[in-house]
């Protein structure tokens, strides 16, 4: 491959970073710890702590690496993806009657997608907002009012298009990508027991002995794969190459380590759980976070806007 077609290459799977994985890249700010809020049922004990990584570890590599990266992305239909993209290539020879259930299946997989839409944007601002508390517990009140604002302005330039400051969202979500690797990494230094959890039997032994409690769950470890549907949404955009050569190096390992790290860090100080991502930085990179999970969620958010026009579209 001559040294132009690799660096095409390069910037196309840089902005896929910034499109594509805006979604899923943010959800370690709330994923695990909203696995271990109140009405879940669930204290961050030494089980439950390998437990929900395990379950964090192989609902990643199953639903995204091995059904989406490796397998839907072959689904295209002239380079193009997406649910409906799906439905239509399964109808095509079915009876109509099946083929209009398979479409119905695709529109409800549409809706499905919008709900998504619905959620992150407020979800992944106020998440962000909430290291604010870490910061400095007095600005609590100021959190809600902040993430609203936010918000508002994200919405408030729709109709501006994204063409102008698309161009950042790539080298914005690689610095976010990196930093979520290296908060992992110092943590799993410290505490590696918790790679332990790469085995299975503790999320089956779970699932087994507390299924009432399991089902409730993993309704919260799903988070940890939300957005997972732009992979195949966008392969008209990018290609299938560079949305899985992104995943592969670098949004795999970087969201895994992360993931690791929370639970390292739970492990030492289960009291660490009022909002674990945060408290994996020390206190002086508290405020750069902020701001970097702020631009990451806003970049997060407007990626699966789009997403959702686009499909609309589609529809």
């Amino acid at each position: 491959m001559s040294n132009g077609a690799e660096q095409g290459r390069m910037a196309i799977t840089l902005a896929a970073l910034g499109v594509v994985y805006g979604d899923i890249g943010t959800s370690p700010l709330y994923a695990l710890k909203q696995s271990f809020t109140g009405h879940m049922g669930l204290q961050p004990g030494r089980e439950e702590i390998f437990a929900l990584v395990s379950l964090f570890f192989w609902t990643i590599v199953i639903v995204v690496s091995l059904k989406y990266v490796l397998l839907v992305l072959k689904a295209d239909n002239k380079g193009e993806g997406g649910i409906l993209t799906l439905a239509s290539l399964a109808a095509r020879r079915l009876s109509p009657r099946r083929h209009r259930i398979v479409m119905l299946l695709g529109l409800a997989g549409v809706g499905l997608f919008v709900g998504d839409a619905v959620i992150t944007p407020a979800i992944s601002v106020l998440s962000a907002m909430e290291g604010l508390e870490i910061l400095a517990p007095d600005l609590e009140p100021f959190v809600l009012p902040i993430a609203l604002v936010v918000l508002v302005v994200l919405f408030g330039v729709q109709h501006y298009g994204t063409a102008g400051i698309g161009r950042w969202f790539g080298p914005i979500m690689l610095i976010w990508f990196t930093a979520l690797a290296l908060l992992g990494v110092f943590e799993i230094a410290q505490t590696p027991a918790i790679l332990g959890a790469v085995n299975p039997l503790h999320a089956l032994d779970f699932l087994l002995t507390r299924p009432g409690t399991a089902f409730v769950v993993l309704g919260a470890v799903v988070l940890c794969v939300t957005g997972a549907e732009a992979l195949y949404a966008d392969m008209g955009h990018f290609g299938r190459g560079p949305i899985q050569l992104a995943w592969n190096s670098w949004v795999m390992p970087a969201l895994l380590l992360n993931y690791f790290g929370q639970g390292a860090l739970l492990l030492r100080h289960p009291e660490a759980i009022e909002n674990p991502f945060y408290l994996l930085a020390p206190g002086w990179m508290t405020l750069p976070l902020i701001v970097l999970a702020t631009m990451a969620t806003v970049i997060a958010s407007q990626a699966v806007i789009s997403g959702t026009y686009s499909v609309v579209r589609q529809a």
